[in-house]
């Protein structure tokens, strides 16, 4: 059996996908297929390093060294091609708490921030919860495929704007945005005098015949008003352990975002077991992530096929990365809560609703297909034996 197929009982380990079924979904008799972690096991270096670090049985305050450090600079260069210095890094708990401090270290209450839905939920729960205004770039969707509308992008950027939040590859929709498109965008936000802070967490999970391409490696112009958020948390299933990173090539801003950290308490310090996954992720996790790759490509063209073949009424968005499918509900004919319903009630399934995105995913769920092959099958089975049944009722 491979190493991706063995299935794993999650349940009774606090996790929050398996364990919380009965508050999330008011059922206990559902697939858990939502929130983004892996129903994987990490590779097998980082689950040794971590048995190595416990068994010392001391947890004392932990450093950042040059091993660590090399292991990410490393990492980013050879997986992306971008040269970062360890100078320009931060260290934090999670992408979303280095946004927060950026939001608050280059803008003020009111101001105008700039994302492009459907997006990931935080996004606009950070920009809310800071006082600042919401600013939609929604993204255009034709034949299943999402495309940047850069005439709105650009009348919106000079109304004022004073950030852009760049969610790189994009989830939900899993766009792997082109280095033209990412062009188009960094030039807009320069023009304008917008930031960019981009959220590239999803950079390692980019199908074949695609590539990730950070944002701020384009120029160093552009670099001069990014901050790149990175995480080993999608890649190698770590997001429990909380370590991630951010990437500030320019001085002036570095020193600013790290100004916001510490208003905030935090030192540019990860726990022991963060440091030691991170390290040793980064260091032997890559043949492991060539073949998790191959999996969730497999996984995602697997639903397609059996949605055209079967459930027809669900459209499987093209997607180039992530392990998120984002399907069009639509020719169900439901609201945004009906949808939620049926797929809980009827297929059985725990799928993120697309209302969580904004309003331009009312009629769309996410499926996360980062599971074994015999979960994504049950799940598929459940999915369309429901909406045959809806047909039957419908016809």
């Amino acid at each position: 059996m491979s190493f991706f197929e063995e299935v794993h009982d999650r349940k009774q380990t606090k996790s929050v996908k398996w364990d919380m079924l009965q508050m999330r979904f008011q059922s206990d008799d559902v697939i858990p297929m939502w929130v983004a972690d892996m129903d994987f096991k990490a590779p097998e270096a980082v689950n040794q390093a971590l048995i190595k670090r416990a068994e010392h049985g001391i947890y004392g305050y932990t450093v950042i060294d040059e091993d660590v450090t090399s292991a990410v600079t490393d990492w980013v260069k050879n997986r992306h091609g971008w040269d970062i210095q360890s100078e320009w890094l931060n260290y934090s708990p999670g992408v979303i708490n280095t946004l927060h401090m950026a939001l608050q270290a280059f803008t003020e209450p009111g101001d105008k921030i700039m994302i492009q839905t459907p997006v990931y939920t935080p996004f606009y729960n950070i920009i809310n919860v800071l006082e600042r205004e919401i600013v939609k770039n929604p993204l255009i969707h034709q034949d299943d495929y999402y495309t940047i509308d850069f005439e709105d992008m650009e009348n919106k950027l000079a109304s004022g704007v004073k950030a852009f939040i760049l969610c790189s590859p994009h989830n939900p929709v899993g766009r792997v945005w082109t280095e033209k498109e990412l062009r188009k965008m960094a030039e807009l936000c320069l023009q304008y005098d917008a930031m960019i802070f981009s959220d590239e967490i999803h950079a390692d999970l980019v199908f074949q015949g695609h590539k990730h391409l950070p944002i701020a490696s384009l120029s160093t112009e552009i670099a001069d008003k990014t901050i790149t958020c990175m995480a080993p948390s999608k890649t190698f299933n770590l997001a429990g352990l909380q370590a991630s990173y951010a990437i500030t090539p320019n001085k002036e801003n570095k020193e600013k975002l790290t100004n916001a950290f510490l208003r905030q308490g935090f030192n540019n310090s990860l726990n022991g077991m963060a440091v030691t996954a991170m390290e040793a992720a980064y260091r032997h996790g890559e043949s492991w992530l060539g073949e998790l790759l191959e999996v969730i490509q497999g996984h995602t063209e697997y639903i397609k096929e059996m949605f055209a073949a079967h459930a027809p009424e669900l459209k499987v968005t093209k997607s180039e990365g992530t392990y998120l499918v984002w399907v069009d509900c639509s020719e169900l004919n439901m609201d945004k809560e009906e949808l939620n319903r049926f797929m809980i009630d009827k297929g059985r399934v725990g799928l993120n609703p697309g209302q969580d995105y904004g309003i331009e995913g009312d009629t769309f769920m996410r499926i996360n297909v980062a599971c074994p092959r015999a979960t994504i099958e049950e799940g598929v089975k459940r999915i369309i034996h429901a909406v045959e049944i809806w047909r039957e009722a419908n016809n």
